[in-house]
Order: structure tokens, then sequence, then C-alpha cells
């Protein structure tokens, strides 16, 4: 049975894979900013599997290296699913909010960095370890107004690279899957909670949802030892690219 932590798993594309991964027994750890959500989490999935919860904020070292220092020291975790991510507004760089851009550049890149490093001693305990960072569309491709968030998420697509040339002698997998648009709460934090805003990015078209991208997560996890899926992009039959879109 695979332990498996995935942060920022209680909401959209973290907490569909804890669900998907729950009915395959992988045993679970996951992280979040909300207590309250994860408690609830806890109370459902572990009819499933073992679960236990941390909450931290993954932009705060000192709460990450605290979480990880409050488990067992001989747990070992197999799989780290860095999906902790958000965007903050939606301007050009030059009408753009600093504290927005801190935001991104904090949870987004540094924050993979905090939980992967905190993570290591964890993951090399085990036979097969794998990690998992969620990039995204916007990582391969600037769009306009995207800046600093594109910029953030092109550095977790090379920090995926360069884990997997620093981790091969550690014998530690490093897949990175980027979603093109997926309907999550992911626009409404965007655009600070204005729902209508937020459904404007997804109108006349069948966007991917949350679960599409668990689904894929637990196909690159269930490939045999020997295989090792490096990238994967993932979008919308409606969606050529970031910013050509098909819509009704």
């Amino acid at each position: 049975m695979a332990i498996t932590l995935i942060t920022g798993a209680t909401s959209g594309i973290g907490e569909a894979t804890a669900r998907l991964l729950a009915v395959q027994n992988h045993s679970l750890i996951l992280c979040g900013r909300n207590q309250e959500t994860l408690q609830s989490l806890h109370a459902e999935l572990s009819q499933l599997t073992k679960v236990t919860i941390l909450n931290f904020d993954v932009s705060n070292l000192q709460q990450v290296n605290a979480a990880f220092d409050s488990l067992p020291k001989e747990t070992v975790i197999d799989v780290l699913i860095n999906n902790a991510g958000n965007a903050h507004g939606l301007a050009t760089f030059q009408d753009g909010n600093i504290n927005d851009f801190d935001q991104m550049i904090d949870t987004n890149l540094k924050g993979l960095i905090y939980a992967t490093k905190a993570c290591l001693p964890f993951l090399q305990k085990s036979q097969h370890p794998h990690i998992i960072n969620i990039s995204s569309i916007a990582g391969k491709e600037v769009y306009a107004k995207g800046n600093v968030y594109c910029a953030s998420k092109a550095g977790v697509e090379a920090l995926s690279h360069a884990m997997r040339i620093d981790f091969l002698e550690l014998g530690i997998k490093v897949s990175n899957i980027a979603p093109g648009l997926v309907d999550t709460n992911f626009s409404k934090t965007r655009f600070k909670g204005n729902q209508d805003l937020a459904s404007k990015v997804y109108e006349g078209i069948e966007p991917l949802v949350a679960k599409d991208i668990a689904e894929t997560i637990v196909f690159v996890l269930s490939r045999p030892h020997h295989v090792q899926i490096s990238d994967i992009t993932i979008l919308a039959s409606a969606q050529a690219s970031a910013t050509i879109i098909k819509r009704n």
C-alpha cells in the first residue's frame, strides 16, 4: 500500500485525487490550510484507508518544517503530489499588484520547493519514490496579463526537469502534469471571489474538471517501476493552446 502525501488537498484537483487514491487503498497524508475541511476529509476517507492530516501553508517555511517534523521519524512517503497553487489577479505587469505577485511566487514556486525539501528524507526511505508536480499550460505558454503567474508555473516546469536530473541517482521518479482550463475554484480565487468573472472563463465550452486531472495522476502512478512519465499536458477538447479556445 503506497503512502501518498498531497498538498492543497482540501479542494479542486487535490481533493479529487485524494478521493480516487483512497478507493485504491493508498494511505494518505492530506495537507492544506483549511483545518475544518481537512478534518471533514479525514472523517470521510478514513472509512476507506488510513488518513493523516497536516494543517499548514506551503508558503510558510516554518509551518512546512513543523508539519513534517510532526510525522514519526520512521514514516515512509512513497508519493509526493505537489498540487498546492493559486492565481491572484489578471492584469498587465505594470498594473499588477505586488502582493498578488508575491502570493503566486510564494505558493506556486517557493511552496513547492519547501514541501519537496521537507519531504525528501521520507521519500528516500521508499523503495519506489515518486514526485508529481502540478504545473499548468501557463508554464509552457505565456499569455496576456498572465505574467507572474506564468513565470511561477514556468518555474515549476523547470524544477520538474531539474529534479528529474538531480534525483536520478536517488531513484526518485519525477512527473510534471500541466492542465489547461479546469473548472475548479481557481478562477474564483484569481478574480477575488467574483463569480461572474470566474464563470466567463469557462463560458461556452466544456472545461476539464478536477477528476480528469486526478485520473491522469492515478494513471501516472500506475505505470510499472521502469516507466517514468516525464511530462503530460492535458487540455479540454475545445482548447488548442493557452489562449485558442472554441466557444459555442
